[in-house]
């Protein structure tokens, strides 16, 4: 049978790769400039992502580039909070926020948002009672350290086995919560506290983080690794390489690609699959 990912009112096949689309509703992200800041143009870029074929679409509200500052959560729940609840009404795909504060994972649940997607994976007390406390699927990310300072000479004796160890722990931990298991998923967080050789390691022992018997979500799309392997300064522009990433990723067992590009990476997935025997 199948594995699910249980996301809320929605059960998530992962017999096929997921395609998470990401929408950034902040002025500075990295990876858009702040293109859909304002609530016509994220409304009208969501619903641009589902009819490409995201089956999840994350919501974040604060940047979370190398060195970003904090906002206020009052911010990001007013940055947020509106555009879930008109996409959640109006889409037949779980809406997902992208938050580090559980008061802005509650507003977005009350929303309408069936999936927490916290890149400091789960360390506070308060998120972990928000997300016991609710159906949603949840995506624990590893971050070392936090946004501000995560890049300033992060170091491993082992990324693989440090990240996995992490992951697995923080599961382990939201299950003794009261989370079911087939609500979590996995991210070890590429680009957050790592080295371009970390990031490298971690992908190409993807399969030891896929054997710990979560779903794996994997987030590579247009980060500054691909900038780096294809002296690419420009975010926009790096969609061949995250395309390549992407493939490797699923065909190490992600379960989940997070990207920009949603129907450039559901198109390479059609072709990887065909050539796999799976179409």
């Amino acid at each position: 049978m199948a594995r699910t990912w249980r996301c809320g009112r929605f059960d998530l096949s992962l017999r096929t790769p997921c395609v998470m689309g990401v929408l950034n509703v902040t002025p500075d992200s990295f990876s858009d400039g702040g293109a859909f800041a304002d609530h016509a143009s994220a409304l009208a870029h969501g619903r641009g992502l589902a009819a490409a074929g995201a089956c999840i679409i994350d919501v974040g509200g604060e940047s979370t580039r190398p060195g970003s500052a904090e906002v206020s959560t009052a911010e990001e729940i007013r940055r947020t909070r509106d555009v879930v609840s008109v996409l959640a009404e109006e889409l037949g795909v779980p809406i997902s926020i992208d938050t580090r504060h559980p008061e802005v994972a509650l507003a977005a649940l009350g929303a309408g948002a069936s999936v927490i997607n916290d890149v400091s994976g789960f360390r506070d007390p308060a998120m972990v009672h928000v997300a016991a406390s609710s159906d949603a699927g949840l995506v624990v990310m590893h971050m070392q350290g936090e946004p501000r300072t995560m890049q300033t000479e992060p170091h491993y004796e082992d990324v693989v086995a440090e990240v996995g160890e992490y992951l697995l722990g923080q599961a382990r931990m939201l299950e003794s919560a009261g989370v079911a298991r087939e609500r979590i998923c996995l991210d070890p967080g590429i680009g957050f506290g790592k080295t371009l050789e970390h990031n490298l390691e971690l992908l190409r022992r993807l399969s030891d983080l896929a054997d710990l018997g979560y779903p794996l979500l994997i987030g590579v799309s247009r980060k500054s690794m691909i900038g780096a392997l294809t002296d690419e300064p420009d975010p926009r522009k790096r969609l061949e390489g995250s395309l390549a990433a992407a493939l490797w990723a699923v065909s190490a067992g992600a379960d989940v690609v997070r990207v920009h590009d949603v129907r450039e990476t559901l198109r390479a997935l059609k072709v990887w699959s065909a050539i796999e025997g799976e179409a």
